[in-house]
């Protein structure tokens, strides 16, 4: 009964718990997809925005996946390199 107050699907035996797991797995496929869209346009643009030296095509590649994961972080420093220049 404690249970139940506290987390009503986990304690059901209905298909609540799927409910739940399909919208975290929405919410993470959305977090992945805004990233890659960011990253890709970060390595493609605004790289040589936001550093002061111009990057190879193999350093763009490996920037790429911790831009696509961090990419709120790069979003924020992108836009405020474009407000200071």
């Amino acid at each position: 009964m404690f249970q139940k107050a506290l987390c009503p699907t986990l304690s059901d035996r209905g298909n609540g718990w799927a409910a739940d797991f399909m919208v975290l797995l929405y919410g993470l496929g959305l977090y992945a997809l805004l990233g890659l869209v960011t990253a890709v346009s970060f390595v493609s643009f605004g790289v040589t925005q936001v550093l002061p030296y111009p990057m190879t095509l193999g350093a763009r590649i490996l920037v790429l996946p911790g831009a696509a994961a961090l990419w709120p972080y790069v979003l924020v420093r992108w836009l405020r390199s474009r407000r200071t220049s």
